[in-house]
């Protein structure tokens, strides 16, 4: 016959407990240490930026960028909203063009990732090969122009500011990976109630990958927000000018009325704030993006966690 034998039940010593507490204690110290190092890292620049568009000009040239306004003046931002209307037009095309591009862009790339990522797919590999081939090749900027302007005539129309960037291929993977990811059984259950694919995507598909919608939806929104590129070369209508095209094209005015007056001998430094100037011009074009940012953040930091492992 034989007796269990039960294991004594150890108990942690004190100076063990006491050990394991103080190391808490210093990791909780240095995490906060770093965090706090890291987020002034990412707001002084932006107080920088901030500071100097509301300082002097003079006053930057000789004491450099300040921390804090040291002459205060909001001569920059009035030169900048000098003609209010232009401003409000160049608002309202990066706007529009923002939100129609990224809205349009998400339902393109969360389509074409759905389709890739059904196992019943047979051509979703073949697929697969062309998108990411063409990542390794380019046609080049000649091609593309000619095709923007000669053959789909978008040439100062408001498309020229969103078909050209409405896809983009690692945003198609990215959103692939996290599909694939979404239990079949799912999709199955569906099929089995009698829906069809249209109507899994949307009510069941789209639902379930809000992470990856956010964060793909904030990339496409920032790429619009700051494109001037290709205002630069299918855009010649004032109209139709986005924001930060606007923007860089009033610098290159200032700049070349700088350098005509101090060609002709004149005093520049205090009727044409460059600095200050460009100070303003970050504020202006930043300032509207970074508030929509707290709304996707949650979805966000899911979506950055994409294809991490899972226990």
């Amino acid at each position: 016959m034989y007796t269990s034998i039960e294991k004594p039940n150890r108990q942690p010593l004190p100076h063990s407990r006491g050990r394991r507490a103080m190391d808490r204690k210093l990791f909780a110290a240095i995490g906060y240490a770093s965090l706090t190092v890291l987020a002034l890292l990412c707001v002084l620049p932006f107080l920088l930026v901030v500071s100097s568009s509301l300082t002097e000009e003079s006053t930057i040239i000789v004491d450099g960028y300040p921390f804090l306004p040291l002459d205060f003046s909001v001569e920059a931002y009035g030169i900048l909203f000098k003609y209010p209307t232009q401003m409000i037009k160049a608002y309202v095309v990066t706007i529009g063009v923002t939100a129609v591009g990224t809205l349009l862009g998400l339902f393109l790339t969360s389509m074409t990732a759905y389709a890739l990522s059904r196992k019943d797919f047979k051509w979703r590999n073949h697929f697969s090969f062309f998108f990411f081939f063409t990542t390794l090749f380019s046609g080049g900027l000649v091609p593309w122009y000619l095709l923007i302007v000669n053959y789909l005539h978008m040439k100062d129309t408001p498309l020229a500011l969103v078909i050209p960037m409405v896809l983009n291929v690692f945003y198609i993977i990215v959103m692939k990976s996290f599909m694939s990811g979404i239990p079949e059984a799912i999709v199955e259950s569906a099929k089995i109630d009698g829906a069809g694919d249209f109507l899994i995507y949307a009510r069941l598909i789209i639902p379930l990958s809000k992470p990856a919608l956010a964060t793909i939806g904030l990339f496409l929104a920032l790429a619009y927000w700051n494109d001037w590129y290709n205002a630069l070369l299918f855009v010649s209508n004032e109209n139709l000018m986005p924001l930060q095209y606007y923007l860089y094209k009033m610098l290159g005015n200032m700049d070349g009325m700088r350098k005509a007056m101090m060609s002709a001998g004149a005093v520049v430094t205090t009727t044409i704030p460059s600095e200050s100037l460009k100070m303003a011009m970050t504020v202006v074009a930043t300032g509207p993006i970074l508030l929509a940012y707290p709304f996707v953040q949650k979805y966000f930091v899911q979506g950055l966690t994409i294809g991490a492992v899972k226990g």
